[in-house]
């Protein structure tokens, strides 16, 4: 695009150039990709940046590594610390931080692994009333109280939804089809959240469950969430996969869908997540496999994990419908 106004370098009205491109920045030695915008000048052939632009290629670059990391982003810091009613004086003194440090990574400076941690374990209510009951002297007493009682109902609600869906996605014991655990519907469906949080088809999420599920299993002998996983034509699926879609996204709205048209009457479904997912429900070793099956299968398209998958042993050695034991994470391909 070009337009005419004043070179800054000829000081000259000339056409302008609008310009805008992809730069890499290094971000704890991670190379990451921004967009960035600036303007040549056709007649001195000097470029410039917009002195009026409100971009910041440092912050978003800030911001796309979290997004990639799992990690919170400032705007959620803030309003998690503004929906209890907390300073940031008094969060950081319930965290045991320095006096600047809640205020440096509200304001967008890049917080370090373990700071993220500790935020997203205080996102969750019942680790946060926990917190206030071992601090008791840091808030006035009228304010504890009121906090504590707006966390034990909020910690509550939780419970009360997990039994819900519980209830309705059927009870069974641990088993080695669950990877002995029992159904934890809470992490199963924060680990959905987390596969769609930037769009993916659902046949793909799916089998992203299923991989870090497995690949979970393979290094610790338990998986996640205590799903089990069945076979279907496209690949292998959590079973009941339909209901906890349906629940996400028309009870819950935490998920959005887009239908896809690919001609000749096809059709599918991209999944989005209209909410950030809760990773303080993970501990760092599940996490770390989530981005981990995340990162591996980033290139893959829907076809290629189909076809991926129905390469797993487990796959080829069961029929449709047949529950997919955990047995066969062993031979699990990643």
């Amino acid at each position: 695009m070009i337009m005419k106004r004043v070179c800054p370098n000829c000081e000259k009205i000339s056409e302008l150039d609008y310009i805008i491109t992809n730069e890499e920045i290094n971000v704890r030695g991670e190379l990451i990709k921004v967009e960035s915008e600036y303007y040549k000048c056709t007649e001195c052939g000097e470029e410039f940046e917009d002195p009026g632009s409100k971009k910041d290629l440092l912050d978003n670059a800030y911001r796309e590594y979290r997004r990639k990391h799992g990690m919170i982003q400032p705007e959620d810091i803030r309003e998690m610390r503004r929906h209890y009613g907390l300073t940031q004086k008094e969060l950081n003194k319930l965290i045991g931080w320095g006096g600047a440090t809640l205020s440096r990574y509200e304001n967008g400076a890049l917080q370090d692994d373990a700071h993220d941690r500790v935020l997203q374990l205080v996102k969750n209510p019942e680790n946060l009333h926990r917190l206030i009951v071992k601090n008791e002297s840091f808030l006035p007493e009228k304010k504890r109280e009121r906090l504590l009682n707006e966390l034990s109902a909020a910690a509550e609600e939780i419970c009360s939804f997990s039994n819900i869906f519980t209830e309705r996605f059927g009870k069974y014991e641990p088993s080695i089809e669950s990877g002995y655990k029992k159904l934890d519907l809470n992490k199963l469906f924060q680990m959905i959240i987390f596969f769609a949080k930037d769009g993916v088809l659902k046949s793909k999420l799916c089998k992203l469950s299923f991989y870090a599920e497995f690949k979970f299993f393979k290094d610790n002998a338990v998986s996640i969430s205590g799903a089990k996983y069945a076979h279907a034509d496209h690949g292998p699926v959590p079973d009941n996969y339909e209901h906890y879609f349906a629940t996400l996204i028309h009870d819950e709205g935490a998920i959005r869908v887009e239908e896809i048209h690919y001609g000749d009457n096809i059709f599918g479904e991209r999944y989005y997540s209209v909410v950030e997912p809760d990773l303080s429900v993970f501990s760092d070793d599940e996490l770390e496999v989530l981005l981990a099956a995340k990162k591996f299968f980033k290139d893959f398209n829907a076809t290629q994990i189909r076809e991926f998958s129905h390469k797993e042993r487990g796959y080829i050695e069961t029929r449709i419908g047949d529950i997919i034991s955990f047995d066969y994470a062993n031979d699990l391909q990643i």
